[in-house]
């Protein structure tokens, strides 16, 4: 049987979802789970586009072992090389190059003729291959694309040294039978028995879970998704829903691959928390309705025989797999050992404080489980913590049926305390006109709230994100805590402390 590689690129196309952004340390927590996953490739990110990202993929590049640690880059020797250094210490290394190749891309976009983008393409590739043996080339916009130049292109590219071609649906237009009859196609032009045909599609229309089957389908032997389904727009294909069909639907695909079922639902709650990406209830496989039955005549079916309604089993996607380990009592050891066992890595001082926070928060609940640890630990540390002027003192916050919600707080700027008051429509917005008037910060806009449950029960912790835009910049705080509102200050704090920052050395 043939087997499928599962190409990640959750911290690469996934991680530019609008609103998220993840620190190196998320970033090194993700990947360490997508290893234990079993992904074959894992895009760590686009070493060009920042500094952050470049040291990421160096991070993840040193530190993860098993799959092979691909970099993206444009069809530019800057993008190439640095994507080669920051792969140099990876046991085994990708590099990732793409180029638009529809009329409207290389018209409106790159503003290059046909000719050019083929001479891109063998000189990049060429390039590429100077520096790892394993190069992928991606046609860009491929779905809108004719046929006779992705035929042009991809031979140029594997005459240059590419050994994966990839033919991406990048904005998500394509149907499964097009996408099966494009593949086709394209295999039977490119018919080199060692190259890899690769499906990368996005959900505009909610069809990438089923192009990507479709690609399969027509051959391709590897599929590039992301957990969750995140990324760009409405998505990527979602991991988990393309594992899984061509898991309980073996006999229609007649193909295998190496992911690890049982780490599914632990992968998705690991890249919900930290992307602050909200699962939502109805998600195939892993959302919190996912096997859970509500219907008699469905609930009178199960307990009669769990396959009446059930194709696939919670324990198939590791539902459950991991209980309590910690709780008020639970000591230092137990407390890394877990951390360990979650790949969550910190220092000794982190450790003092995630305890600390281990120990409230067990004065509160019995059971503190991994979602419960995993939100303390990317706030202690995960959480990319920037220095800052502004310390908060304390706050307050009132409402009631009869009154108008009104809030107070106090900041500490240098020696000086800062306090103010504010009211609004609800609680969170009196706190932010609180904040901003403590602090002199106007205009600003409070763009995005976001509250969560991470955990279950009266005194579960809940998982608050806020994104303000002000002076020029988007920035974003978040925090969580069992108390809602002192989640909500905390964030608020995180947020505007930055904003009052920037503004502070602006002036000076």
């Amino acid at each position: 049987m043939d087997t499928v590689r599962i190409f990640d690129t959750t911290l690469r196309d996934g991680e530019q979802s609008p609103g998220v952004a993840l620190s190196t340390q998320e970033k090194l927590a993700i990947a360490e789970q997508l290893a234990r996953l079993g992904v074959d490739y894992l895009e760590a990110g686009f070493p060009q586009a920042s500094l952050g990202d470049f040291e990421a993929v160096s991070r993840i590049a040193q530190s993860i072992k098993g799959p092979t640690i691909t970099a993206l880059a444009r069809c530019s020797r800057q993008d190439v090389e640095r994507a080669a250094m920051a792969l140099e210490k990876a046991d085994k290394a990708r590099i990732h190059v793409f180029i638009a190749t529809s009329p409207i891309h290389m018209k409106a976009k790159l503003r290059m003729t046909p000719d050019e983008v083929l001479e891109k393409i063998s000189t990049t590739v060429r390039l590429a291959r100077t520096y790892v043996d394993d190069v992928e080339f991606s046609c860009e916009d491929a779905t809108r694309s004719q046929l006779n130049f992705l035929i042009q292109a991809g031979k140029l590219a594997v005459e240059a040294g590419a050994t994966t071609l990839n033919f991406p649906d990048t904005v998500g237009y394509t149907t499964p039978r097009e996408y099966y009859q494009l593949i086709t196609s394209l295999r039977q032009s490119i018919p080199d028995p060692k190259i890899t045909l690769s499906v990368h599609c996005h959900d505009d229309l909610g069809l990438a879970v089923a192009n990507s089957l479709a690609g399969i389908e027509a051959g391709c032997r590897q599929v590039e998704v992301a957990v969750n389904g995140i990324g760009e727009r409405a998505g990527n294909a979602s991991l988990e829903e393309v594992v899984m069909t061509l898991t309980a639907r073996e006999d229609q695909y007649q193909v295998q691959h190496h992911i690890n079922t049982h780490e599914i639902y632990r992968a998705s709650q690991l890249v919900s928390q930290l992307s602050g990406m909200v699962v939502q209830p109805n998600k195939a496989i892993v959302g919190k309705n996912a096997f859970r039955h509500e219907s008699g005549i469905h609930q009178d079916g199960m307990l009669k025989d769990r396959s009446t309604y059930e194709i696939l089993t919670p324990e198939d996607v590791g539902w459950g797999v991991t209980k309590l380990v910690l709780g008020k009592h639970s000591g230092r050891h137990a407390l890394r050992q877990r951390l360990e066992d979650l790949g969550l890595h910190a220092t000794a001082g982190q450790i003092d404080q995630i305890q600390q926070r281990v120990k409230a928060l067990g004065e509160l609940k019995n059971d503190i489980n991994d979602q419960d640890l995993e939100a303390i630990w990317q706030e202690e540390v995960g959480q990319e913590r920037r220095s800052r002027s502004t310390e908060l003192i304390r706050w307050q916050v009132s409402t009631g049926s009869d009154n108008r919600p009104v809030a107070f707080v106090s900041v500490k700027v240098g020696q000086d305390i800062k306090e103010d008051s504010g009211s609004g429509d609800g609680p969170v917005h009196a706190l932010f006109q609180a904040f901003t008037r403590a602090l002199s910060l106007e205009p600003v806009e409070l763009t995005a709230y976001h509250l969560a449950p991470i955990s279950p029960g009266e005194a579960g912790l809940a998982a608050v994100r806020i994104e303000i835009h002000g002076y020029g910049c988007e920035t974003r705080g978040q925090a969580a805590d069992s108390d809602v509102m002192k989640a909500t200050v905390v964030a608020l704090h995180e947020a505007l402390s930055y904003l009052f920052d920037r503004v502070q050395n602006h002036v000076a």
